[in-house]
């Protein structure tokens, strides 16, 4: 029977499967696609279950490289929960030091474990801003910016009475987004340094727990819009905190840093009958 390792780990409850595919393990041990072996493992109660699935691979410049996939099987360019996560597994995995460079498609990140399970990482230059728009059919005053990822953010006065599912969803297939589509974000401003949020993932296609690329997103606009100042504490529907960074020179960002918690659930090993059902 075929098997493969994996790490189960979540970043403020954003839930992601982890291997080791530096020697190529996942490759020979499928008969299926990649994508569909993502979309199998990561279905809930029948599998391992997981908001997405990270492969940990060889680069010759940086630590290591990875692939990211939702758990609706895309590879997609950056995940800040998942980032957070990825280094620590390659810490844990002697794969990487405490200080560390891996390569994805959105760039190469720089990530800094920073106690027994928080880290620390400097995510790639944001870009695409645009502010107070009105997207049609929708009331609510929109926000963009990308992350690493597009990220659509509403400020409301209470997240939690937003029907994040059904707004979500219609920002997500909005025709102005076509053809790939965007993340959205409901953000309820506490104060200057502290921000409620709920978010609408594209890929999983519903709201998750967290989000650190749209937490990220957040902060931004709510900085850009002089609603907060750096550090952000954005609290996100787990429970966990997520803190944003920016560092800018004459109101021009320089760096942005999102730091939380990266929580190893459990070692395992899944065996075919995992993506073979």
């Amino acid at each position: 029977m075929k098997k493969i390792p994996f790490f189960k780990m979540n970043g403020s409850g954003n839930d992601f499967i982890i291997i080791n595919n530096q020697e190529k393990v996942v490759e020979e041990n499928l008969d299926i696609s990649v994508r569909d072996f993502v979309i199998k493992v990561c279905t809930r109660a029948l599998s391992v279950g997981a908001d997405g699935l990270i492969l940990i691979e060889k680069d010759d410049e940086c630590n290591f490289r990875w692939r990211f996939f939702n758990n609706d099987g895309a590879e997609v360019e950056m995940c800040g929960n998942g980032s957070r996560c990825a280094a620590r597994f390659a810490y844990l995995n002697n794969l990487a030091p405490i200080e560390m460079r891996f390569r994805t498609l959105a760039g190469i990140i720089s990530a800094q474990i920073t106690g027994l399970n928080s880290v620390k990482v400097q995510l790639t230059m944001p870009k695409d801003y645009k502010s107070g728009f009105k997207l049609e059919s929708i009331d609510l005053e929109a926000n963009f910016i990308n992350t690493g990822v597009p990220h659509v953010v509403y400020f409301v006065d209470n997240v939690d009475d937003v029907d994040v599912n059904e707004l979500g969803a219609k920002t997500r297939y909005h025709e102005y987004f076509k053809p790939d589509g965007t993340n959205a974000n409901f953000a309820e401003i506490v104060d200057e340094e502290n921000i409620k949020m709920r978010t609408y993932e594209r890929g999983v296609e519903g709201e998750t727990l967290a989000c650190g690329t749209g937490a990220t997103a957040v902060a931004l606009v709510a900085m850009l819009n002089k609603k907060a100042v750096s550090p952000v504490n954005v609290h996100t529907r787990s429970g966990k905190i997520l803190r944003i960074y920016v560092e800018a020179e004459q109101n021009e960002i320089q760096k942005v840093f999102l730091e939380g918690d990266a929580t190893l659930t459990y070692i395992g090993t899944m065996t075919e009958e995992a993506w073979k059902y």
